[in-house]
Formats: structure tokens, C-alpha cells, sequence
């Protein structure tokens, strides 16, 4: 079984986007128990299904992540990807004049944070220029969405940005059609775990969020788990598939 595993920010506040540290950390220490191997994204798409394996990833890039999370992930050895919205660096996730309900606004890591998480061995990928829905977006300015944040982690980082996630999960062929030539691979936010034929400019993930209680990771492998992701997978896409119809009425 492999996964690509999502984390926002870890935090204390309860939000949809937030893990708090308690669970973080017992969930980093459970990743380093050598239950499953942790790699790179690349590295893990090159692993059969039969592989107990995971990669770890952050939508967002804030500032908890250098404070809090990558000294934990450090300590343990376990690499991790950082995906940065290009424009926002070093201001918040306001991303819009209608702010999500119960998300927190909160840091996001300039580019100096930045270039030093690279340092340290954090692969930097891109986000989008400005957290768009990149479903909605056609033409030159989803390009530029979507090609121009590498070129803006590129200058500032000196490192090219070989993966790529859509804000929000939005993704069209065209959307995915860009990616696929700028990037080797992209992340969307659908609830599964990884097959051998998944798309590469299509991968899933699975949200953190939903394993906050303790035993919910620790179960990888067994009927329970797969099920609870089965279900959180049902739960996710009607609850999509509901504001989609509410948004066109």
C-alpha cells in the first residue's frame, strides 16, 4: 500500500485545515517506526503497490511548518515537499475577500524561511501564483497560474519545483494538461490511496485531518483502515458534489 499523506498546519486550533502538534507528533514517531518506508514523492511513484510506503506533504507553506514541524520531521530523518503559493509568500493564506469559514488566517514562510527549508533537504513545490480554483481558469492565465509559480520558486529558492498541487483540488484536463508539462508529477485532493496506473498529473492523497485520533494511521493495513478511507472517500466527494449543484442555483 502506498499514500501520499497531506498536511496544512499544525496548530491548535481544530480547524479543517489544522493537526494539532500532539498528533503530529505521534504521528511522525510512528513513521519513523519503521512500519512504513517515508520518500520523496518521486521516489514513491517508482514503488510497486505492494510496498507499505509513504510521502508526506504541506499545502501552504506556513510558518508553523519551519517552527514546528520540519524540527520534528529533522529529528527523525523523514524527508517531506512544502507546496508554496508563489505570490503569498511571507504573508498569510487570505487568499480571497470571502474568507473560508473556520479557517484560521494565519503566517505563511517568506522566501528566506523558504530557501533555508530547501536547504535542509525540504523539496519545494508549487501551489499555484495565488490559490485560485484552477478549474475556473482557462488560456494564458491558467498558464500562468500554474508555470509561473515554478519560475517564482525557481529564482528564489535556486531550486526547480518538480511537483505541483491544485489549491483546493480544482483540476481540469487543460489544468492537468499544463501540469504534466512543467511538472513530473501533481497532487489533488481526492481521498485515495495510490495506484499503479493513477495519473501522475492526478495523484490522490490522503488528508491528515481525518487521522487526528490516535489508531487512525497506526491501522494502515488493515480492513479498518481501508475502509475508513473508502468512507471518507464517499463522504468527501458527495459533500463536493453538493456544493457544486448549490453553487450553480
Amino acid at each position: 500500500m502506498r499514500a501520499i499523506l497531506t498536511y496544512h498546519s499544525i496548530d491548535s486550533s481544530n480547524s479543517p485545515i489544522s493537526v494539532s502538534i500532539e498528533s503530529f507528533t505521534r504521528h511522525v514517531r510512528w513513521l519513523a517506526s519503521g512500519r512504513v518506508r517515508v520518500t520523496p514523492v518521486g521516489e514513491l511513484l517508482s514503488l510497486p503497490d505492494t510496498i507499505d510506503a509513504v510521502a508526506i506533504t504541506f499545502d501552504d507553506a506556513f510558518r508553523n511548518l519551519a517552527d514546528v514541524a520540519v524540527p520534528l520531521l529533522a529529528e527523525y530523518g523523514l524527508p517531506a515537499c512544502a507546496f508554496v503559493v508563489a505570490d503569498h509568500a511571507g504573508g498569510t493564506n487570505d487568499w480571497s475577500r470571502a474568507p473560508d469559514a473556520g479557517i484560521p488566517v494565519l503566517p505563511l514562510l517568506d522566501w528566506i524561511g523558504l530557501a533555508r527549508l530547501a536547504e535542509q533537504g525540504i523539496e519545494i513545490g508549487a501551489h499555484s501564483r495565488s490559490h485560485r480554483p484552477l478549474a475556473m481558469l482557462k488560456g494564458d492565465e491558467l498558464v500562468e497560474e500554474i508555470m509561473g509559480a515554478g519560475r517564482i520558486i525557481e529564482r528564489h529558492t535556486g531550486r526547480a519545483a518538480t511537483g505541483f498541487a491544485y489549491p483546493y483540488g480544482s483540476v481540469s484536463e487543460d489544468a492537468a494538461e499544463v501540469v504534466r508539462t512543467g511538472y513530473s508529477w501533481g497532487c489533488t485532493t481526492e481521498l485515495q490511496m495510490l495506484r499503479g496506473d493513477d495519473d501522475r498529473a492526478r495523484l490522490p492523497r490522503l488528508d491528515m485531518y481525518y487521522f487526528r485520533e490516535p489508531g487512525r494511521l497506526e491501522r494502515w493495513g488493515t480492513a479498518r483502515f481501508n475502509y475508513y478511507v473508502q468512507f471518507r472517500s464517499r463522504a468527501r466527494r458527495l459533500r463536493q458534489h453538493w456544493m457544486a449543484r448549490h453553487a450553480n442555483t
